[in-house]
């Protein structure tokens, strides 16, 4: 089975799962110039991010899937294709709706994080294993930090930036083409869930749409309520169906998993918390303090560096200290710094102070999320409770984007600071007692009903 393992093999695929992540941030900062070059409102143009993430939520369990059933080296292969060419349509747009296509399919690249994991599962000896791991995990902050100082280094100029993340797609592409092998790919059997995939993406945009665009149509207006009551029945529509699939897109019980609900409820939050504050300081930096792209990738460089910085050091921490633990205190220090923010973010050294701590907070809870995620159920499970704590992450994002796009609209920059310093406190909750209860015998031990 290792026949085929290679350090270098890995290092494309962690390069692979960083491009893939630079997409989710890199158009944070460029948000403003995105509503002066397109002549659209905050809450429209803040659907450039929101329908990456949308897009990624979905595509994680889907593709992750399709790798099951087809290989997970050409699903990577596929979802860097998408990627490219998600790039390139970006990159040619003038009009809004066509920015919001190209990305969409950037967002596909989401599932890059699991596949290139499962190829490891595959392929490294199990004593390498947890390096690898942890490499792999630690290319989110890299990527996440990464794609916020690319936006500056694009010139402040979107055309430009999505050239560039088409170039590093296509890069990648190559590189896991001619490098990456996976050893021989017995299919489980079944088929992808599609109507599932189809459910998650209608009730999730009713969501999103009626919390970015409440304020403006009214919470009580028909429209908003209208989208609020067809999230419901579609998501109730979605439960029911795949309690009743074969193969369902998500397992529902491994969303309530005892060994898992603390991870998943945390992961949620946390990436909220992240997406929110690194919107709301953009925002914030440009028009409050009249800073560029480049000036807001400078803001972001000290979150950049140290998420980088810690979550190369997280294995090491890890074997001293609870995942659990870990995630609880990276919670809480990204609690901090966004409730700093909220009480002052006037001046530079707020946002320079602000983001410092945010990055090690998001260094520390991001880098132990995915063994807190999968520590406490059966290895046969382990699988599914990851794709599940990947797609919850993006989940949350999403809906920061939508929920900061109105809070900024509405009420300002201070009351969306304050949403990620409660989210990211209550991500600190459910990480310490997810600790607790793992260490009260058979709380989080015990088989699913």
């Amino acid at each position: 089975m290792y026949k085929n393992f290679s350090w270098p093999a890995m290092g494309v695929l962690s390069f692979a799962v960083a491009v893939g992540t630079l997409q989710m941030t890199a158009t944070v900062p460029m948000l403003p110039v995105l509503q002066q070059r397109l002549h659209a409102p905050l809450t429209s143009v803040s659907w450039t991010l929101t329908a990456a993430l949308l897009s990624g939520a979905v595509s994680i369990p889907l593709l992750s899937r399709l790798g099951d059933l087809y290989g997970r080296r050409p699903v990577a292969l596929a979802a860097l294709a998408l990627l490219v060419a998600g790039s390139l349509l970006s990159a040619v747009a003038t009009a809004l709706p066509l920015l919001i296509a190209g990305r969409v399919l950037q967002g596909m690249a989401a599932p890059l994080l699991p596949l290139a994991m499962g190829i490891a599962r595959q392929s490294v000896p199990r004593d390498r294993l947890p390096t690898a791991i942890g490499v792999l995990s630690a290319m989110i902050g890299v990527g996440s930090g990464a794609g916020m100082i690319l936006a500056g280094l694009a010139g402040g100029t979107y055309q430009a930036l999505f050239w560039i993340l088409a170039g590093l797609g296509a890069v990648a592409f190559a590189l896991v083409a001619i490098i990456v092998r996976e050893p021989a790919h017995s299919s489980p059997g079944g088929r992808p869930d599609l109507a599932g995939a189809a459910l998650v993406a209608a009730w999730l945009i009713c969501l999103l749409l009626a919390i970015s665009k409440g304020a403006a149509w009214g919470w009580a207006s028909p429209g908003t309520l209208g989208l609020l009551g067809a999230a419901v029945v579609l998501a109730a529509v979605w439960v029911v169906t795949a309690r009743h699939t074969a193969s369902p897109l998500i397992e529902i019980p491994m969303l309530l998993h005892r060994g898992t609900i603390g991870a998943t409820v945390a992961s949620m939050l946390l990436g909220f918390a992240l997406f929110a504050v690194i919107t709301t300081l953009s925002s914030v930096a440009q028009q409050a303090l009249g800073a560029s792209v480049l000036q807001v990738g400078v803001y972001l460089l000290p979150t950049a560096l140290l998420m980088l910085v810690v979550s190369l050091l997280a294995g090491r921490l890890m074997r001293r200290f609870s995942a659990s633990s870990m995630v609880g205190a990276g919670s809480l220090l990204v609690a901090a710094a966004a409730l700093w923010l909220s009480l002052s973010h006037g001046g530079s050294a707020d946002l320079y102070g602000a983001a410092a701590v945010l990055g090690v907070g998001i260094g520390l809870g991001y880098a132990a999320l995915g063994t807190m995620a999968v520590e406490h159920v059966e290895p046969a499970k382990t699988a599914a409770a990851g794709g599940v704590n990947a797609l919850v992450r993006v989940v949350g994002s999403s809906l920061a984007g939508a929920v900061t796009a109105a809070l900024l609209s509405g009420s300002g920059p201070g009351w969306s600071f304050a949403a990620s310093a409660v989210a990211a406190l209550l991500s600190a909750i459910f990480g310490y007692a997810h600790g607790v209860l793992a260490r009260v015998p058979d709380i989080l031990t015990k088989e699913m009903a």
